[in-house]
């Protein structure tokens, strides 16, 4: 299993900023730390092209950002400070993306994006700590370079994959499916081909029961020869931004339950991170890492420790 990370290429923060861009880093260290992966299965990705972003991003956008010529409002609603470390390290994401998809097509089965998720930017403009959306990106990089017809989306982030929906909604070779908080940001949802809202405070028996409704119905309507899927650690029930109720093993079961059903239709994986707000930045760790190590165990065979089960 390949794990594509950029956490080396450092978006810098004010130290008062709410985003926790330090998991990322925590995130890799851990992994590389359990014993689970070799050296070589990290790696490095390269920035995602023009071309590539082009794909699902305005280019006049694409280059403002890359120039730096976007207007004070547009940076404040990306919700990042622009500097040309926030351009390259977003095209790396993208990029990690891409590579995670592409590594699943190649006989991978499952790969991973150790950041990503990046599904709040539309198609000219960032939101909600996104500039690019790395799974309209990736999905149309896979389609245009590999060759794939359908596709899907499984956004299990708390919030609305907004822009994904956006971007991808008049186009039929890519399902789009995100569960997340109704009453959550954003406070203007766009239209996914499915979308299934919980109420806050959903625990780990609603949650579990909508997912396998949603997939149930994912596999019904589209045949997808790739699953993108967005594994936020933010519907965890110490999340300060989720408003939702579910464990950390609610979680691992979550991941379980996508990963069984991608194996059992045989559809390779490329996962991405996305969102995680928990006051401690340990927590939503456990949660991504939680995410990589049932990946490798469920494809690769690995065994894994058990995670924390609050």
């Amino acid at each position: 299993m390949l794990l594509f990370y950029a956490d080396h290429f450092v978006l810098p923060l004010p130290p008062e900023h709410r985003f926790p861009m330090d998991k990322y880093r925590r995130l890799r260290e851990r992994l590389m730390a359990s014993g689970h992966f070799a050296a070589a299965d990290f790696r490095e990705p390269p920035a995602a092209s023009d071309v590539q972003l082009g794909r699902a991003h305005d280019a006049d956008y694409i280059r403002r950002v890359s120039e730096g010529a976007l207007s004070t409002a547009e940076v404040r609603r990306i919700g990042f400070p622009w500097t040309p470390a926030m351009v390259e390290r977003s095209r790396r994401s993208s990029g990690a993306t891409i590579e995670a998809a592409r590594a699943a097509l190649r006989g991978h089965r499952c790969a991973a994006n150790l950041a990503g998720g990046t599904h709040h930017a539309h198609y000219d403009f960032g939101s909600g700590f996104c500039v690019f959306n790395d799974s309209a990106v990736a999905a149309r990089a896979m389609q245009a370079e590999e060759g794939v017809g359908q596709i899907a989306v499984i956004d299990c982030d708390v919030h609305q994959g907004d822009g994904t929906a956006a971007i991808l909604g008049a186009d039929a070779s890519i399902f789009t499916f995100s569960m997340h908080g109704a009453k959550n940001f954003p406070a203007n949802k766009q239209q996914s081909d499915l979308d299934i809202e919980l109420d806050d405070g959903c625990d780990d028996t609603a949650y579990l029961d909508a997912l396998q409704r949603g997939l149930d119905t994912v596999f019904t309507r589209c045949r997808p020869e790739l699953i993108l899927y967005l594994a936020g650690a933010d519907p965890y029930s110490g999340d300060r931004l989720g408003r939702l109720g579910v464990s950390k093993a609610g979680l691992r079961q979550r991941d379980e339950i996508v990963m069984q059903r991608c194996l059992g239709e045989g559809v390779p994986l490329s996962i991405a991170m996305a969102g995680g707000y928990a006051d401690e930045i340990d927590d939503i760790v456990d949660i991504h890492a939680t995410t990589v190590l049932t990946a490798a165990a469920m494809f690769d065979g690995h065994s894994r420790a058990e995670p924390a089960s609050t």
